[in-house]
């Protein structure tokens, strides 16, 4: 099940805070609507934009928004309970048959799991399965990394596009030397495309798509334990063998926290007693 990741939310938020609050500790109010440069915005997002539809199609342009959202949710399907599942359904099998398993379908909500079951169900060789879902994986990872392109190129653009704003400011400021009461002024306003260029890129655009990777890498290791309960299932494996070899992709944290679990439910089972 899809929730909010508030973490990404809440991290950009106290960057910004940061940021807001070193510039005004140093120089008050006055000093932060000095940091506000209406042209230099226009100039680093607008070069932006530019360069990202000169390197990508329309088709993958598109998937900006869609892709964005991602780094906001989180999906808190949770290994141990997955491989209780797979557990209760090799259960299941193993006493009244892989066809009783689409019963146990309407409870089942990721689509990667039905569809593994559904294969089993239908009699498909493990090997076959293996390859048609390791094919799905595939396939996602792609489409994940396409995704994610957008926002790691944004991450490499938006640092560049300050400094050419900055050099269009030098030049400027070059060409008014005559006037020095005016270069200090106009050196800060150079400085600025730079300064939100940086800040895009280090607070928003690469943190995001190293959010989005760990997101894939999660996913398809997920998926991975997925198959394997698939294919132990469908071989007719001893639910407690399959539990044990799910088992293994479970973490030190995840196994500690499961055996903590028990205890408890133990205490409370002889305290009812």
């Amino acid at each position: 099940m899809t929730k909010k990741d508030l973490l990404t939310p809440i991290g950009i938020t106290i960057g910004f805070a940061m940021v807001m609050f070193g510039i005004m500790a140093n120089a008050g109010f006055g000093g932060f609507t000095s940091f506000i440069q209406v042209s230099s915005i226009f100039i680093v997002l607008g070069g932006l934009v530019a360069a990202l539809l000169v390197n990508f199609n329309f088709s993958e342009v598109k998937l900006t928004f869609r892709v964005t959202k991602e780094a906001f949710k989180t999906n808190d399907l949770n290994l141990s309970e997955l491989i209780a599942l797979f557990v209760k359904l090799s259960e299941r099998a193993r006493r009244e048959g892989l066809l009783a398993l689409e019963a146990e379908l309407d409870e089942v909500e990721d689509p990667f799991i039905k569809k593994g079951i559904l294969l089993a169900v239908d009699g498909i060789e493990p090997e076959v399965i293996n390859d048609i879902m390791k094919a799905e994986i595939v396939a996602i990872e792609e489409r994940h990394q396409r995704g994610r392109a957008i926002i790691e190129k944004a991450g490499e653009y938006a640092p560049a596009w300050g400094m050419i704003g900055t050099l269009i400011g030098l030049v400027l400021m070059l060409q008014s030397l005559s006037n020095p009461e005016t270069l200090g002024p106009q050196m800060a306003v150079a400085l600025l495309t730079t300064f939100y260029g940086t800040l895009l890129a280090n607070l928003v655009f690469i943190p995001m798509a190293g959010k989005l990777e760990n997101k894939t890498y999660h996913e398809i290791f997920i998926k991975q334990v997925i198959i394997e309960g698939v294919i132990g299932v469908q071989s007719g494996q001893n639910p407690r063998i399959l539990e044990e070899k799910l088992g293994a992709f479970l973490s030190d944290n995840d196994k500690m926290a499961d055996e903590e679990e028990q205890e408890d439910s133990l205490g409370e089972a002889a305290n009812e007693a």
